[in-house]
């Protein structure tokens, strides 16, 4: 018969995805899923940062009159580690790490995507402004922070023992389940979130240079170049937000750390620092402005792919599930 079609192999039925994909669930538990990888990828360049922000605490006499501890770069600092506690010894603490990432990574991601598609709208030209996404960011990652800010102190109090008993103190904990306890009879469960306000503000400044800049880098690659939404696009635009994010977040991070390793008194307060303003003005006037960097490059090595796995791993498993990337 003229004009018939010629035979064409039936189209398959296009299979129904299941309505959970594109849910909050299904976001904070790709979420929890990314932050682990990156989060066991790259927790020894976190132990080491961590490590250098509490050398050289010029405050911490007491300590100080015990032992003199070399001052070490991070290369030195590592290869002490493995020479001195051992390979595995890298990863202590990463327990309450993951644990902490059960909470924050979820929570900060799916209050981002909430900011962003409740609270403010697109422009016509379906465009995201960088202020509108500054403040999703800011106040994503800042709530989510302050909720999990209790999994810090007990990662920052774990990764502190391997160092204490080179010097030839007395363990303060003995794991996760130890600290929690021995926090919680010294200072009440509101001493689970001592060193809480940089937290906060370290949390609030990262997700400004993370979540903030990565969708922003994004758009704009996307929006100008020929490039897809693929590897590379995200390679791109996680180096920049690791970046970013180690820049704005260093500061912070050293007054958090130092404000949550230090000794407690028998009313639960700190020894050392009254809070994070006395931390911040003792740190700048005994070891000056610079020092608020310590461990900056450990950090931004940790971020960079830090962010480039947890973006990856997110941006592939939503598209696995087929659900909408973002």
């Amino acid at each position: 018969m003229k004009g018939s079609p010629p035979n064409m192999p039936p189209v398959p039925p296009q299979k129904e995805l299941p309505n959970y994909v594109d849910s909050i669930w299904c976001a904070y538990s790709v979420s929890v899923l990314a932050a682990w990888n990156s989060e066991f990828v790259t927790y020894p360049l976190d132990l080491v940062k961590t490590r250098l922000q509490i050398q050289g605490e010029i405050a911490n006499k007491k300590d100080a009159k015990l032992v003199k501890a070399p001052h070490r770069g991070m290369f030195r600092t590592t290869l002490g580690i493995i020479r001195e506690e051992g390979v595995p010894k890298l990863w202590q603490g990463v327990s309450a790490a993951l644990f902490r990432h059960m909470i924050y990574s979820g929570t900060r991601i799916v209050s981002y995507i909430t900011f962003k598609e409740r609270v403010f709208k697109k422009s016509k030209k379906d465009v995201f402004p960088i202020w509108q996404s500054a403040i999703c960011g800011v106040s994503a990652g800042a709530f989510a922070q302050f909720i999990a800010s209790p999994t810090d102190l007990l990662k920052v109090q774990l990764q502190m023992e391997g160092k204490r008993r080179l010097m030839g103190l007395p363990p303060r904990v003995t794991g996760l389940y130890d600290a929690f306890n021995k926090i919680v009879k010294t200072s009440g469960y509101r001493g689970l979130w001592k060193g809480s306000i940089p937290n906060v503000q370290r949390a609030a400044l990262v997700n400004l240079g993370d979540l903030t800049t990565y969708d922003t880098a994004k758009r704009f690659i996307l929006r100008n170049t020929s490039l897809e939404d693929n590897h590379f696009c995200h390679l791109l635009a996680s180096a920049c937000a690791g970046l970013v994010a180690a820049t704005l977040g260093t500061p912070a991070d050293v007054v958090k750390t130092r404000v949550m390793n230090q000794p407690l008194d028998e009313n639960g307060r700190g020894v050392i620092y009254k809070g994070s303003i006395d931390c911040l003005v003792s740190t700048i006037k005994n070891e000056g402005a610079i020092a608020l960097y310590k461990g900056f490059f450990p950090i931004w090595l940790r971020m960079a792919p830090w962010s480039l796995t947890f973006w990856i791993s997110y941006e592939e498993i939503l598209k696995t599930l087929g659900a909408k990337q973002f």
